[in-house]
């Protein structure tokens, strides 16, 4: 596929998109990519490394291997998930901290619009699309109420959980932090980045790849035989991740995270009107939309271009 330098730049722009997404617990990058037309491309390049790759890098060199991985698309789309990490995180962890409600109701509306937009790619509903929508929203629903495991740093645990998480991370729906948090490993993880810990940041980084290699194989396999119904189960993650992103929540219990701060652990959604503090409902509806709109744009967007 012969792209523009404007082109590369979209691209850059929906992983920026997608970088300031993970920053967010409860808020997946692989929505993202979904809605704005890249996620098939994403999980086919990710399926392109592999031993053949490696194979044409040491008989026809690194030019011939770049394009075979897509490279360039790869570099685009980490280079914007880069920037948003470095520029944006700060940002969205003072708003976490400071204005929860409005930032929640922002993302509120960007996953509700991203399950219409998602729904409207099956292009025929009938028994079995409905059934698997059914099994991909009560999963996801029911991944947001479970309470956490207790921590461990046992080594093939922590493996697994880099694998889980990963994946996590390319589901439309479900977040990778999240899903650490409900592994008992969330704070191992951030202890590990804040000490240097190799050994542990090692074990799950090759979980990691482990698991995006394998599970990218998977999603490919489940989009060239059953598209519709991996569809279906994608857009029920979607909805059913709604519970986790509900702005207006009481906090059950607590966790203190590595710099000794309590942190809320598990949660239950409320009504605006049971919520302890100001539910800021006139600011919330307008933020809402404003998430609800910028799917609409991203997606209008990725029509134009496809």
């Amino acid at each position: 596929m012969r792209r523009s330098f404007l082109d590369y730049l979209i691209i850059t722009l929906k992983g920026i998109a997608m970088g300031a997404a993970d920053v967010v617990p409860g808020v997946s990058g692989g929505t993202i990519a979904f809605i704005s037309g890249i996620y098939e491309e994403l999980i086919t390049s990710i399926n392109n490394i592999n031993l053949s790759a490696l194979n044409t890098l040491r008989k026809e060199g690194i030019a011939k291997a770049w394009k075979q991985i897509n490279g360039n698309f790869f570099a685009a789309l980490l280079t914007g998930i880069a920037i948003s990490v470095l520029s944006l995180a700060k940002g969205i962890k003072w708003l976490l901290e400071n204005e929860p409600v409005l930032l929640w109701s922002f993302f509120f509306g960007l996953v509700l619009a991203s399950v219409l937009f998602v729904a409207k790619e099956i292009k025929k509903w009938q028994l079995s699309t409905v059934l698997f929508f059914i099994i991909g929203a009560i999963t996801a629903y029911y991944i947001t109420t479970i309470p956490p495991m207790q921590n461990t740093e046992n080594n093939l645990f922590l493996f697994f959980a880099g694998a889980i998480a990963i994946c996590a991370m390319i589901l439309p729906g479900i977040s990778g932090a999240f899903i650490l948090v409900l592994l008992g490993a969330y704070k191992v993880v951030l202890e590990a980045i804040d000490e240097k810990n190799i050994k542990i940041i090692g074990i799950l980084g090759i979980g990691a790849v482990f698991g995006l290699l394998s599970f990218a194989r998977l999603l490919k396999w489940m989009f060239n035989h059953y598209k519709s119904l991996t569809l279906a189960i994608l857009t029920g993650f979607i909805l059913g991740s709604l519970n986790k992103i509900w702005p207006w929540k009481e906090t059950l219990t607590w966790y203190t995270n590595s710099k000794g701060h309590e942190v809320p652990l598990l949660e239950q959604s409320i009504l605006p009107g049971d919520y302890a503090g100001d539910p800021q409902l006139t600011w919330s509806v307008l933020l809402a939309i404003s998430g609800f709109l910028s799917i609409y744009i991203l997606e209008k967007l990725a029509v134009k271009k496809a």
